[in-house]
């Protein structure tokens, strides 16, 4: 920037973005004292260097703005985890339900398991049924991001919410100043664990509440 500029010439471009074109440095420099603007290296790998007159004070104040305002919105990728048994009560089954149809809400993915144990095992079809009718109870928030498969003793199914859902979500954050209060997110509902830790993905940070009962 400025007289740190080591280049003997520079391709110029104005405030407003318009193309001087190719002038000596000091030349630059000059043009840049001229109007109390700074003259920055954009390019410094062209041949000649690229260089702009701007204000770089304020540059740097608004870009600070910009990035502050990006983190206050950006919305934290969750996972949650919701566990059911084969032959779950009915009045269970409403309640995980109930905690799926908020997680969502909320913007989060579900993580849903279903556990077998003993002869369980030998009717998976059970579990798959079960996953499918709150596929198909849920479809107003969201989508089955991936499909149901055998665990080991368990089966999963990934919920995720639909990108209108997540919007309202983020929205819903933003006006009351920021991301969920950790406090809240640390205390569990009813029939519901404290969050721990897991990674979502690359960029992401996850936290899953191990919701487990019959």
């Amino acid at each position: 920037m400025n007289e740190q500029i080591r280049a003997r010439e520079v391709r110029l471009v104005g405030p407003e973005g318009e193309q001087v074109g190719i002038v000596p440095l000091e030349r630059a420099l000059q043009l840049a004292a001229d109007v109390d603007l700074d003259l920055v290296e954009v390019a410094p790998m062209a041949r000649p260097p690229v260089c702009k007159l701007m204000d770089f004070g304020k540059f740097k104040y608004e870009s600070a703005l910009k990035a502050r305002e990006a983190r206050r919105n950006q919305q934290q990728t969750v996972i949650k985890e919701m566990k059911l048994r084969p032959k779950i009560d009915p009045h269970d089954y409403e309640t995980k339900k109930g905690h799926v149809v908020r997680f969502l809400k909320a913007g989060d993915k579900v993580k849903v398991t279903i556990m077998f144990r003993g002869r369980e095992q030998s009717r998976p079809e059970l579990g798959y049924r079960l996953l499918r009718r709150l596929e198909s109870e849920i479809t107003d928030l969201g989508y089955v991001e991936a499909a149901p498969k055998q665990d080991g003793r368990n089966m999963i199914m990934v919920l995720a919410p639909h990108r209108a859902v997540k919007a309202s979500a983020v929205a819903a954050t933003a006006s009351r100043g920021g991301p969920r209060d950790r406090a809240e997110e640390s205390a569990p509902a009813a029939g519901e664990a404290a969050a721990t830790g897991e990674t979502a993905a690359a960029g992401e940070t996850g936290a899953v509440a191990d919701n487990t009962g019959e």
